[in-house]
């Protein structure tokens, strides 16, 4: 309880502070590529329920292409490259945690293909709203630089870093405090100043 009153305020307040950043961030990408501003993907949350999680986009209109981005997928564009590397692509997800959907600190949110190939384990993951940070968020921050490494990065994605992400949001879901969210989001913020 106390937790959902903390995602209200501050998801509320982190979107009237940032709003010219917003706004600036909507402006840029409208310049660049046009509309849509936001790009909108089914997820899995709490319970199995899907909804629409939210995101600036970071790629252009129209082009096919896996499901998984690596680093120098060429749909991605300029503007999309610096919100990705900073994360600002991932602000929108403020209005998910406002609605309920989301929290500030959970496990990700997964693709519905993904959740099902792993339902046993998600049984006990989905019973907490997924995040917009958590402990595989600081863990993977350049998850798009390792799958660009990789020969088949669907493929990497799925037999090495989903079953690292799931064990870490199993030990989030059993070790979760309030105590842990801070400490995962001091490093979130740690990590994106850092820049890595």
């Amino acid at each position: 309880m106390l937790k959902r009153a903390i995602d209200i305020a501050a998801s509320a307040a982190g979107l009237i502070v940032l709003s010219p950043l917003l706004a600036l961030i909507a402006a840029a990408i409208w310049l660049e590529s046009g509309r849509p501003i936001c790009f909108a993907q089914e997820r899995v949350g709490r319970g199995f329920r899907p909804f629409r999680l939210l995101k600036f986009r970071t790629m252009r209109n129209g082009i096919p292409g896996p499901r998984i981005t690596a680093a120098n997928d060429p749909r991605i564009t300029r503007l999309g490259r610096l919100l990705r590397r900073t994360k600002l692509d991932e602000l929108p997800q403020l209005w998910n945690v406002l609605r309920g959907e989301m929290s500030l600190v959970g496990p990700r949110p997964e693709l519905p293909e993904y959740v099902e190939r792993f339902r046993d384990r998600y049984r006990t993951i989905l019973t907490v709203r997924p995040g917009i940070t958590d402990l595989a968020s600081v863990r993977f921050r350049n998850e798009e630089e390792l799958l660009a490494q990789a020969a088949d990065p669907l493929g990497e994605y799925v037999s090495s870093v989903l079953p690292v992400k799931l064990d870490l949001a199993e030990e989030y879901v059993r070790k979760q405090s309030l105590k842990l969210d801070l400490a995962i989001l001091l490093k979130t913020f740690w990590a994106l100043l850092r820049g890595r």
